[in-house]
């Protein structure tokens, strides 16, 4: 395979924007119209996941190792949504139908084999991790809602008990889905596992989210929910090593950094850890009880809030990173932020500007999260904030 040649031909698909996934689906559903009851009835949340797929894959063809490992974890994920080994072949064509059509004339047959060959690839990783996986975990995990509490208007803090045990690490996001909605949304678990398995998720109801509405408002303790496999390792603290931390969170992105919190105190480690929690107003900490009682029992935690906008100020904005700088020098630390894309750009783009190196500043990409899979998903906005809470 030719990757320089496979980049630059997706990149010129890739410049006919929302016509690229519209073409790509109907060209999937009039081939294969059974496939089209996998999918949601509205596809509007749908059509740019495609592009992000094959931009992220195509990015890195030459890289076998880092995206070997990628798609592992996208072929387990896949089987949530009973995606099976005989759906390949049908996404593959639809697949070279769309880069055949809007390509033209550069449409070569050198380029149509490479293409070909990436697909394959592609196809067999993901259908050998969803085979291997089906002998570690379920699809899905059944869970009970154990309690609801609406703590604002559009926040709600659920506790959830899976029907098994469902192992997951502080810092990552587990995919929910409510049976009455054909769709998944990513929340981090706001709590390091427990002797009993329950989990607790902080939702904020996203503006058109289906999954995040129905968590928030249309659900009580008794109800049934279905949980998928966890991902991602961004967020956990595996990289940092025993490393002091500097954890910013804002809104729902409070909920990895509070597990993040009960993971240090369960090491036993003699980490200092300084969290800056921020709100937009002080009505809008939802989980201040919490974050007293951690504050109390840990005297190696110092917790600081910042409130995001003061009525003083017009038009200014104050964000955890802020306030943090203007407290002291982090860069012997790994720093950990989590909230809206809009906290968390602003954040990486004010620590870089201070000095601090990639390597120390963690976080999940901005924009719509690599979760689920790269054909087929609901997913909203991203695992958990202000935007709709996946982070």
């Amino acid at each position: 395979m030719d990757a320089a040649r496979l980049r630059t031909s997706w990149n010129l698909v890739a410049a006919h924007g929302d016509q690229v996934p519209l073409y790509f689906y109907s060209a999937l559903f009039l081939s294969h119209p059974e496939i089209r009851q996998m999918f949601p009835t509205n596809m509007a949340g749908q059509r740019d996941r495609l592009v992000t797929a094959l931009g992220h894959i195509v990015s890195q063809v030459d890289q076998v190792d880092r995206l070997t490992g990628f798609l592992r974890d996208l072929g387990a994920d896949h089987r949530k949504f009973a995606v099976r080994p005989e759906h390949y072949p049908a996404v593959g064509e639809a697949l070279l139908a769309t880069l055949r059509h809007f390509l033209g004339d550069q449409w070569t047959e050198d380029l149509a084999r490479d293409w070909a060959d990436a697909y394959q690839l592609v196809s067999r990783v993901m259908i050998e991790a969803a085979q291997a996986a089906e002998q570690v975990n379920p699809p899905w995990w059944v869970a009970e809602i154990v309690g609801h509490e609406r703590r604002t208007f559009d926040v709600a803090v659920l506790t959830l008990r899976p029907q098994y045990l469902l192992p997951f690490t502080p810092g990552q996001s587990i995919g929910v889905s409510h049976p009455a909605v054909r769709a998944w949304r990513y929340y981090s678990p706001a709590n390091a596992p427990r002797p009993d398995g329950t989990i607790e998720l902080h939702v904020r109801a996203a503006a058109g989210g289906a999954v995040s509405s129905r968590l928030v408002y249309g659900c009580a303790a008794g109800d049934q929910i279905h949980l998928a496999a966890p991902v991602g390792d961004r967020l956990t603290l595996w990289p940092a090593g025993g490393a002091d931390l500097l954890l910013l969170a804002s809104g729902t992105g409070w909920a990895p950094v509070k597990a993040l919190v009960e993971q240090v105190a369960a090491e036993g480690s003699r980490r200092r850890v300084d969290l800056y929690v921020g709100a937009r107003s002080r009505l809008e900490f939802y989980d201040t009880d919490a974050v007293d009682k951690l504050a109390a029992a840990y005297p190696w935690l110092t917790v600081t809030s910042v409130v995001g906008i003061d009525p003083r100020r017009p038009g200014e904005v104050t964000y955890p990173v802020d306030r943090a700088l203007a407290d002291g020098d982090w860069r012997s630390r790994h720093v950990y932020v989590c909230g809206s894309d809009e906290m968390v750009g602003r954040t990486v783009q004010t620590l870089s500007r201070a000095g601090y190196h990639a390597g120390q500043v963690h976080h999940e990409g901005l924009g719509r999260h690599w979760y689920g899979p790269a054909w087929r998903t609901a997913v909203e906005s991203s695992p958990q904030d202000d935007s709709g809470g996946a982070r």
